[in-house]
Protein backbone atom coordinates (compact mmCIF):
# COMPACT_ATOMS: atom_id res chain seq x y z
CA UNK A 1 0.00 0.00 0.00
CA UNK A 2 2.90 2.28 0.54
CA UNK A 3 4.00 2.43 -3.03
CA UNK A 4 1.26 3.00 -4.97
CA UNK A 5 -0.66 5.79 -6.74
CA UNK A 6 -3.51 7.09 -6.50
CA UNK A 7 -5.26 5.76 -9.25
CA UNK A 8 -3.95 2.28 -7.99
CA UNK A 9 -5.11 3.01 -4.44
CA UNK A 10 -8.66 3.57 -5.58
CA UNK A 11 -8.61 0.66 -7.61
CA UNK A 12 -7.61 -1.76 -4.71
CA UNK A 13 -10.19 -0.13 -2.64
CA UNK A 14 -12.73 -0.24 -4.90
CA UNK A 15 -12.04 -4.06 -5.59
CA UNK A 16 -12.99 -4.19 -1.34
CA UNK A 17 -16.00 -2.33 -1.22
CA UNK A 18 -17.81 -3.24 -4.66
CA UNK A 19 -17.99 -7.13 -3.54
CA UNK A 20 -19.52 -6.20 -0.38
CA UNK A 21 -22.08 -3.77 -2.17
CA UNK A 22 -23.16 -6.83 -4.67
CA UNK A 23 -23.33 -9.29 -1.95
CA UNK A 24 -25.64 -6.99 0.10
CA UNK A 25 -27.80 -6.07 -3.16
CA UNK A 26 -28.02 -9.52 -4.35
CA UNK A 27 -29.46 -10.47 -0.34
CA UNK A 28 -31.61 -7.84 -1.24
CA UNK A 29 -32.82 -9.44 -4.63
CA UNK A 30 -32.64 -12.75 -3.40
CA UNK A 31 -35.33 -12.05 -0.89
CA UNK A 32 -37.62 -10.59 -3.20
CA UNK A 33 -36.98 -13.42 -5.21
CA UNK A 34 -35.85 -11.06 -8.41
CA UNK A 35 -32.48 -12.80 -8.47
CA UNK A 36 -30.61 -13.32 -11.50
CA UNK A 37 -27.07 -14.11 -11.95
CA UNK A 38 -26.51 -12.03 -14.89
CA UNK A 39 -27.89 -8.85 -13.19
CA UNK A 40 -25.22 -9.43 -10.03
CA UNK A 41 -22.25 -9.51 -12.35
CA UNK A 42 -23.71 -6.31 -14.58
CA UNK A 43 -23.87 -4.59 -10.55
CA UNK A 44 -20.52 -5.84 -9.42
CA UNK A 45 -19.16 -4.00 -12.71
CA UNK A 46 -21.33 -0.93 -12.22
CA UNK A 47 -20.42 -0.70 -8.52
CA UNK A 48 -16.32 -0.88 -9.05
CA UNK A 49 -16.54 1.69 -11.69
CA UNK A 50 -18.55 3.45 -9.21
CA UNK A 51 -16.82 2.89 -6.43
CA UNK A 52 -13.58 3.95 -8.32
CA UNK A 53 -14.70 7.10 -9.83
CA UNK A 54 -15.94 8.04 -5.94
CA UNK A 55 -12.75 7.16 -3.95
CA UNK A 56 -10.31 8.45 -6.50
CA UNK A 57 -12.02 11.91 -6.64
CA UNK A 58 -12.06 11.92 -2.94
CA UNK A 59 -7.85 10.48 -2.78
CA UNK A 60 -8.01 13.94 -5.62
CA UNK A 61 -9.54 15.94 -2.78
CA UNK A 62 -7.94 15.01 -0.34
CA UNK A 63 -4.33 15.87 -1.81
CA UNK A 64 -5.41 18.91 -3.41
CA UNK A 65 -6.18 19.90 0.08
CA UNK A 66 -3.32 18.42 2.31
CA UNK A 67 -0.25 17.51 -0.12
CA UNK A 68 -0.29 20.01 -3.16
CA UNK A 69 0.81 22.87 -0.76
CA UNK A 70 3.94 20.73 0.56
CA UNK A 71 4.35 19.95 -2.82
CA UNK A 72 4.23 23.11 -4.34
CA UNK A 73 7.21 24.85 -1.60
CA UNK A 74 9.02 21.60 -2.50
CA UNK A 75 9.30 22.61 -6.30
CA UNK A 76 10.01 26.11 -5.27
CA UNK A 77 13.03 25.29 -3.44
CA UNK A 78 14.32 23.92 -5.97
CA UNK A 79 14.78 19.90 -4.87
CA UNK A 80 14.63 18.27 -8.60
CA UNK A 81 10.96 18.44 -9.50
CA UNK A 82 11.35 20.00 -13.48
CA UNK A 83 7.13 20.09 -14.17
CA UNK A 84 4.71 22.37 -12.97
CA UNK A 85 3.57 20.85 -9.20
CA UNK A 86 0.15 22.12 -10.03
CA UNK A 87 -0.20 19.31 -12.48
CA UNK A 88 -0.22 16.17 -10.27
CA UNK A 89 -0.23 12.88 -12.24
CA UNK A 90 -2.66 10.48 -10.23
CA UNK A 91 -0.76 7.71 -12.02
CA UNK A 92 2.24 8.31 -10.34
CA UNK A 93 3.29 7.31 -6.31
CA UNK A 94 2.75 11.15 -4.97
CA UNK A 95 3.24 10.21 -1.45
CA UNK A 96 6.02 7.74 -2.01
CA UNK A 97 7.69 11.17 -4.20
CA UNK A 98 6.67 13.40 -1.87
CA UNK A 99 8.93 11.70 0.80
CA UNK A 100 11.69 10.82 -1.52
CA UNK A 101 12.01 15.08 -2.57
CA UNK A 102 11.80 15.69 1.07
CA UNK A 103 14.32 13.31 2.18
CA UNK A 104 16.67 14.71 -0.98
CA UNK A 105 16.31 18.01 0.60
CA UNK A 106 17.06 17.13 4.06
CA UNK A 107 20.01 15.44 2.81
CA UNK A 108 21.00 18.28 0.43
CA UNK A 109 20.43 20.50 2.63
CA UNK A 110 21.68 19.18 6.05
CA UNK A 111 25.22 20.68 5.96
CA UNK A 112 23.24 23.97 5.35
CA UNK A 113 21.13 23.55 8.23
CA UNK A 114 24.71 22.49 10.07
CA UNK A 115 26.16 25.87 9.34
CA UNK A 116 23.20 28.26 10.20
CA UNK A 117 23.28 26.35 13.63
CA UNK A 118 26.77 27.28 14.30
CA UNK A 119 26.46 30.68 12.77
CA UNK A 120 23.49 31.36 15.32
CA UNK A 121 25.46 29.94 18.12
CA UNK A 122 28.68 31.73 16.94
CA UNK A 123 26.25 35.32 16.93
CA UNK A 124 25.18 34.32 20.33
CA UNK A 125 28.63 33.64 22.04
CA UNK A 126 29.89 36.82 19.85
CA UNK A 127 27.53 39.36 20.97
CA UNK A 128 27.67 38.08 24.77
CA UNK A 129 31.25 38.30 24.60
CA UNK A 130 31.47 42.11 23.13
CA UNK A 131 29.07 43.19 26.06
CA UNK A 132 30.97 41.09 28.61
CA UNK A 133 34.34 42.65 27.38
CA UNK A 134 33.05 46.36 26.73
CA UNK A 135 31.42 45.98 30.52
CA UNK A 136 34.36 45.96 32.08
CA UNK A 137 36.05 49.35 30.69
CA UNK A 138 32.53 50.60 30.70
CA UNK A 139 31.77 50.24 34.58
CA UNK A 140 35.55 51.55 35.48
CA UNK A 141 35.34 54.57 33.87
CA UNK A 142 31.98 55.21 35.26
CA UNK A 143 33.08 54.46 38.73
CA UNK A 144 36.11 57.02 38.16
CA UNK A 145 33.87 59.63 37.13
CA UNK A 146 31.79 59.55 39.75
CA UNK A 147 34.24 59.90 42.27
CA UNK A 148 35.35 62.78 40.65
CA UNK A 149 32.37 64.48 40.77
CA UNK A 150 31.67 63.93 44.43
CA UNK A 151 34.42 65.69 45.68
CA UNK A 152 37.46 63.87 43.96
CA UNK A 153 37.98 66.25 41.24
CA UNK A 154 38.94 68.86 44.24
CA UNK A 155 41.64 66.05 45.15
CA UNK A 156 44.55 66.64 44.13
CA UNK A 157 46.02 63.47 45.22
CA UNK A 158 43.25 61.69 43.03
CA UNK A 159 41.99 63.51 40.08
CA UNK A 160 44.71 62.39 37.94
CA UNK A 161 45.46 59.25 38.80
CA UNK A 162 41.84 58.55 38.53
CA UNK A 163 41.67 60.93 34.92
CA UNK A 164 44.39 58.54 33.70
CA UNK A 165 42.66 55.30 34.84
CA UNK A 166 40.00 56.37 33.10
CA UNK A 167 41.35 57.13 29.53
CA UNK A 168 43.20 53.92 30.24
CA UNK A 169 39.90 52.33 30.13
CA UNK A 170 39.15 54.37 27.21
CA UNK A 171 42.54 53.39 25.22
CA UNK A 172 41.12 49.68 25.84
CA UNK A 173 37.65 50.23 24.23
CA UNK A 174 39.39 52.10 21.47
CA UNK A 175 41.63 49.25 20.86
CA UNK A 176 38.55 46.63 21.23
CA UNK A 177 36.64 48.74 18.74
CA UNK A 178 39.44 49.36 16.16
CA UNK A 179 40.16 45.01 16.07
CA UNK A 180 37.02 45.08 15.80
CA UNK A 181 36.59 46.74 12.50
CA UNK A 182 40.15 45.66 11.11
CA UNK A 183 38.25 41.97 11.27
CA UNK A 184 35.24 43.16 9.78
CA UNK A 185 37.06 45.13 6.53
CA UNK A 186 39.06 41.48 6.43
CA UNK A 187 36.22 39.12 5.92
CA UNK A 188 34.32 41.27 3.57
CA UNK A 189 37.81 41.87 1.49
CA UNK A 190 37.35 45.90 1.66
CA UNK A 191 41.12 46.17 2.84
CA UNK A 192 43.57 46.62 -0.03
CA UNK A 193 46.92 44.67 0.37
CA UNK A 194 50.15 46.90 -0.69
CA UNK A 195 52.25 43.39 -1.70
CA UNK A 196 55.70 44.45 -1.49
CA UNK A 197 59.35 42.12 -1.45
CA UNK A 198 60.80 42.77 1.63
CA UNK A 199 63.34 41.51 4.84
CA UNK A 200 61.43 39.64 7.07
CA UNK A 201 64.00 39.08 9.06
CA UNK A 202 65.00 42.85 9.42
CA UNK A 203 61.14 43.48 10.06
CA UNK A 204 60.61 41.21 12.34
CA UNK A 205 64.28 42.42 14.43
CA UNK A 206 61.70 46.05 14.89
CA UNK A 207 59.10 44.14 16.19
CA UNK A 208 61.09 42.39 19.03
CA UNK A 209 62.77 45.70 19.59
CA UNK A 210 58.92 47.61 20.24
CA UNK A 211 57.99 44.90 22.30
CA UNK A 212 60.85 44.52 24.41
CA UNK A 213 59.61 46.71 26.88
CA UNK A 214 57.30 44.34 27.47
CA UNK A 215 59.37 41.16 27.70
CA UNK A 216 61.95 43.06 30.13
CA UNK A 217 58.82 43.31 32.85
CA UNK A 218 58.34 39.08 32.78
CA UNK A 219 62.08 38.54 32.34
CA UNK A 220 61.21 36.92 28.94
CA UNK A 221 64.11 36.58 26.06
CA UNK A 222 62.80 37.41 22.78
CA UNK A 223 65.25 35.69 20.42
CA UNK A 224 65.56 35.23 16.55
CA UNK A 225 67.10 31.88 15.62
CA UNK A 226 68.67 31.91 12.00
CA UNK A 227 71.84 31.52 10.20
CA UNK A 228 70.62 33.92 6.83
CA UNK A 229 69.56 37.15 7.50
CA UNK A 230 68.60 37.99 4.34
CA UNK A 231 65.44 36.16 3.90
CA UNK A 232 62.90 37.64 1.11
CA UNK A 233 58.95 37.58 1.31
CA UNK A 234 56.17 39.01 -1.13
CA UNK A 235 53.43 40.68 1.21
CA UNK A 236 52.24 43.69 3.35
CA UNK A 237 54.82 44.25 5.20
CA UNK A 238 52.21 46.73 8.05
CA UNK A 239 49.90 43.73 8.13
CA UNK A 240 53.04 41.17 8.61
CA UNK A 241 54.17 44.19 11.60
CA UNK A 242 50.90 43.24 13.24
CA UNK A 243 50.83 39.67 12.65
CA UNK A 244 54.32 39.30 14.49
CA UNK A 245 53.32 41.77 17.17
CA UNK A 246 50.23 40.23 18.27
CA UNK A 247 51.60 36.61 18.17
CA UNK A 248 54.92 37.97 20.08
CA UNK A 249 52.03 39.75 22.94
CA UNK A 250 50.52 36.64 22.82
CA UNK A 251 53.30 34.77 23.84
CA UNK A 252 54.68 37.22 26.23
CA UNK A 253 51.08 37.65 28.37
CA UNK A 254 51.16 33.57 28.40
CA UNK A 255 54.63 32.80 29.16
CA UNK A 256 56.21 32.17 32.34
CA UNK A 257 58.58 34.68 34.19
CA UNK A 258 62.70 33.97 32.92
CA UNK A 259 61.11 32.11 29.61
CA UNK A 260 62.11 32.84 26.56
CA UNK A 261 60.57 33.30 22.91
CA UNK A 262 62.57 32.54 19.60
CA UNK A 263 62.05 32.96 15.98
CA UNK A 264 63.08 31.17 13.20
CA UNK A 265 62.73 30.71 9.30
CA UNK A 266 62.25 27.90 6.94
CA UNK A 267 62.85 27.86 3.10
CA UNK A 268 59.66 25.97 1.96
CA UNK A 269 60.37 25.49 -1.72
CA UNK A 270 57.89 28.75 -2.79
CA UNK A 271 57.22 29.94 0.63
CA UNK A 272 58.72 31.25 3.63
CA UNK A 273 57.95 29.53 7.14
CA UNK A 274 57.85 31.63 10.33
CA UNK A 275 57.80 29.78 13.22
CA UNK A 276 57.70 31.23 16.68
CA UNK A 277 58.49 28.79 19.60
CA UNK A 278 58.06 29.83 23.79
CA UNK A 279 58.60 27.65 26.41
CA UNK A 280 55.33 29.20 28.73
CA UNK A 281 52.12 27.76 29.84
CA UNK A 282 51.01 25.88 26.82
CA UNK A 283 47.75 25.29 25.93
CA UNK A 284 46.13 22.13 26.20
CA UNK A 285 44.63 20.15 23.38
CA UNK A 286 40.77 20.85 23.62
CA UNK A 287 41.52 24.95 23.21
CA UNK A 288 43.37 24.42 20.03
CA UNK A 289 40.31 24.07 17.49
CA UNK A 290 39.00 27.53 18.90
CA UNK A 291 42.20 29.48 19.48
CA UNK A 292 41.33 31.80 16.26
CA UNK A 293 38.35 32.44 17.41
CA UNK A 294 37.14 36.49 18.22
CA UNK A 295 37.02 36.47 21.84
CA UNK A 296 38.22 32.82 23.02
CA UNK A 297 39.76 32.99 25.57
CA UNK A 298 42.02 29.77 27.14
CA UNK A 299 42.27 31.40 30.75
CA UNK A 300 39.74 34.35 30.55
CA UNK A 301 40.83 36.13 34.42
CA UNK A 302 44.57 36.43 33.32
CA UNK A 303 43.70 37.84 29.80
CA UNK A 304 41.55 39.88 31.32
CA UNK A 305 44.12 41.49 33.86
CA UNK A 306 46.84 41.84 30.68
CA UNK A 307 44.55 43.87 29.06
CA UNK A 308 44.56 42.19 26.22
CA UNK A 309 41.20 42.95 23.45
CA UNK A 310 40.41 38.98 22.84
CA UNK A 311 41.30 39.55 19.01
CA UNK A 312 44.63 39.37 18.54
CA UNK A 313 44.83 35.56 16.96
CA UNK A 314 41.76 36.28 15.33
CA UNK A 315 43.36 39.08 13.59
CA UNK A 316 46.05 37.39 12.89
CA UNK A 317 44.04 34.27 11.05
CA UNK A 318 42.38 36.68 8.77
CA UNK A 319 45.71 38.67 7.87
CA UNK A 320 47.29 35.63 6.88
CA UNK A 321 43.78 34.73 4.99
CA UNK A 322 43.88 37.44 3.19
CA UNK A 323 47.68 36.93 1.93
CA UNK A 324 46.09 33.41 1.17
CA UNK A 325 48.14 31.76 4.12
CA UNK A 326 47.14 29.93 6.95
CA UNK A 327 48.98 29.93 10.29
CA UNK A 328 49.00 26.38 12.36
CA UNK A 329 49.85 26.45 15.93
CA UNK A 330 51.15 23.04 18.21
CA UNK A 331 50.99 23.00 22.15
CA UNK A 332 51.28 20.76 25.12
CA UNK A 333 50.20 21.90 28.48
CA UNK A 334 53.03 22.98 30.34
CA UNK A 335 55.71 22.63 27.66
CA UNK A 336 54.67 25.88 25.97
CA UNK A 337 53.28 26.64 22.24
CA UNK A 338 54.67 26.86 18.76
CA UNK A 339 52.45 28.97 16.06
CA UNK A 340 53.96 28.86 12.48
CA UNK A 341 52.93 30.63 9.22
CA UNK A 342 53.88 31.21 5.75
CA UNK A 343 54.63 33.78 3.05
CA UNK A 344 55.43 33.62 -0.16
CA UNK A 345 58.96 33.97 -0.80
CA UNK A 346 60.07 37.41 -2.73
Amino acid sequence: MRNLSPRALAFRLSILIAPLITAISSLVLYFTGSVHYGYILLFFIISLAICYGIVLWGITQFIDNKFRLLYKMIHNLGVGIKRDPSALDMGEDIFGKIRKEVIEWGNSNRQEIERLTDQEKFRREFLGNVSHELKTPIFNIQGYILTLLEGGLEDGNINRSFLQKAEKSLDRMIEMVDDLDEIAKLESNRIELNIQTFNIVHLTNEVVESVEYKAKKKDITLSISNESNNVMVQADAAKITQVLTNLLMNSINYGKEHGKTSIRFYDLAENIMVEMKDNGKGIAEEHLPRLFERFYRVDKGRSRADGGSGLGLAIVKHMLEAHQQTINVRSKLGAGSTFSFTLKKG
